[in-house]
């Protein structure tokens, strides 16, 4: 029987593995800053991946293109909101595709 911790093990490191098109996911249904971005990934997964993880994938998803950056003042401090770019979205459809196309050549036919 497979044990509950390899489970966990072997489910956060797919969960690493598609961090980056996991936050474009939730990027392309509403802009959103950092926190929430950590907060949806423990809500929706069950894994935990800190600032020091999501704040510099999300500096080089801004840096490739693929979201879109502004500072929000409406909170009490202010916080950098991101949002998906055309060529985000781009990256987002052929990164499921790829994804897809993986998963049914795993599936025995």
């Amino acid at each position: 029987m497979f044990k509950a911790s390899s489970q966990k093990e072997v489910s956060t490191k797919l969960m690493k593995g598609l961090l980056d098109l996991i936050i474009l996911q939730f990027l392309s249904t509403e802009p959103m800053h950092g926190y929430q971005v950590i907060t949806k990934i423990r809500k929706n997964f069950g894994v935990y991946f800190g600032p020091s993880t999501i704040y510099p994938l999300l500096g080089t998803l801004e840096k490739k293109g693929y979201v879109d950056s502004n500072w929000n003042m409406d909170f009490e401090r202010p916080r950098k909101v991101y949002s998906l770019t055309s060529d985000g979205h781009n990256m987002l459809n052929f990164t499921e595709d790829s994804l897809n196309l993986i998963c049914r050549k795993l599936t025995p036919a």
